[in-house]
């Protein structure tokens, strides 16, 4: 592995709240990164042994697994889908809170007691863990986004999914009927990248330790 460290951080909700994190940590992206205009995906930091990579939440776990990135940011639904041995997750940043529920319209009458369910998803895997836990075959329709039409479409009875203010389930006429888990934003790192840059990367963990131990004592 190289001794450049390259730096997985999501697109999307989680990125606002990161990069305080980060640059208190002492990582500066380059103004280019913050061009929005710019199509790049890699970046330099004001630290050359850092590189940052901006890619979609679900890829950062799988950049940080394979070794293509050595540390990351990612929610825990992303860690607890995928389930990758070769993650190590040292340390809740406390930020990205959210949870993952399941929903079903206001007026639908819960089938669960037939045993089979259809769900729309991005979660197939958390989704199938958690009703087989209960004794229910999850047929999981796996969809990227726009979950909320699954039900009104007749794709699905319910669907599984992020959940933050609820105001979007809500206005598609859906309402939570239970909660999976409780979601926030880890620090994760590649196992082989600990151990074999163990000069720089486990004092980069200790860094955002720090941090966050601070942000959570505030």
């Amino acid at each position: 592995m190289t001794e450049r460290i390259i730096f997985a951080i999501p697109k999307g909700r989680i990125l606002d709240e990161a990069l305080p994190l980060m640059q208190a940590a002492g990582i500066e992206p380059e103004p280019a990164f913050f061009d929005e205009s710019s199509r790049a995906l890699l970046f330099a930091t004001n630290n050359p042994a850092i590189s940052i990579i901006r890619v979609r939440a679900f890829d950062v776990a799988t950049f940080v697994a394979h070794g293509a990135a050595h540390i990351g940011i990612v929610g825990s639904d992303v860690i607890d889908e995928f389930d990758y041995s070769e993650l190590y997750a040292p340390v809740d940043l406390g930020i990205g809170r959210c949870r993952i529920s399941v929903a079903m319209p206001r007026d639908a009458v819960d089938d669960v007691q037939a045993g089979h369910i259809r769900v729309a998803t991005k979660y197939p895997a958390t989704t199938a863990r958690y009703y087989h836990a209960r004794g229910i075959q999850a047929e999981c329709v796996k969809l990227n986004g726009a979950m909320e039409l699954a039900p009104s479409l007749g794709l699905s009875g319910r669907i599984v999914d992020l959940v933050s203010s609820g105001k979007t389930l809500a206005e598609n006429g859906l309402v939570e009927t239970a909660i999976i888990s409780h979601v926030s934003a880890r620090l994760i790192v590649n196992r082989a990248a600990f151990k074999m840059m163990s000069g720089t990367i486990p004092a980069l963990v200790q860094a955002f330790r720090e941090l966050s131990g601070a942000r959570a004592a505030a």
